[in-house]
């Protein structure tokens, strides 16, 4: 997931690393049924080739495709917290994506955000 909320779930950059599930759907019937919310739960971090990276990152990769868009998603929650994106702009929705990051990855998003003027 980057800073803005879109989420890429079935590749890392172009490679393609699972086959196209139901996520799209369970978001677009959680948004459209009364009293449901569209939520993506995900862990802060992934242990690739014995490293730990992030699962909230500044910008998707070049090649990575969009499963989830921005638009559709309200709310993230991660073992750190709940980031509601909902009428979020750029800013608040970078800030809030940050706060439920892994705290050793804060201070990085935190700067790319500022890169990119984000924040």
């Amino acid at each position: 997931m980057d800073l803005t909320g879109q989420v890429c779930s079935d590749s890392i950059g172009p490679r393609f690393y699972s086959g196209v599930g139901g996520q799209v759907d369970f978001i677009y019937g959680a948004s459209r049924s009364q009293g449901g919310v569209p939520i993506i739960a995900l862990p802060s971090v992934a242990h690739v080739k014995g490293q730990t990276v992030s699962k909230i990152v500044a910008t998707i990769k070049p090649g990575g495709g969009v499963m989830t868009t921005r638009n559709h998603v309200r709310f993230v929650v991660t073992e750190h917290g709940v980031a509601e994106l909902y009428a979020k702009n750029v800013r608040q929705r970078a800030r809030a994506l940050i706060n439920i990051a892994a705290p050793e990855f804060r201070d990085e998003l935190e700067k790319n955000a500022q890169a990119m003027r984000y924040l």
